[in-house]
């Protein structure tokens, strides 16, 4: 499975359609998409997620409709 990076924008619109939210990890500083059923995920504002990528040098990656968030390639 290739993994092809897709620009925040278009990686929120996605993620709204399929009905997901922005997510913190509970005492980490991971991030991720969820719909905000699992007690461990604290749920974000997009904006805060905007900025958490861009801080951290993330970047949403996608293949086949699953979205993942990594380390920005270089």
């Amino acid at each position: 499975m290739v993994m092809e990076p897709v620009g925040v924008e278009d990686a929120i619109e996605k993620a709204k359609k399929k009905g997901l939210r922005p997510g913190r990890v509970k005492g980490t500083e991971g991030i991720q998409f969820t719909k905000g059923r699992n007690n461990r995920i604290e749920v974000i504002s997009w904006d805060e997620f905007r900025t958490t990528l861009a801080e951290r040098q993330l970047e949403v990656y996608e293949s086949s409709g699953f979205m993942k968030i990594m380390k920005k390639r270089s």
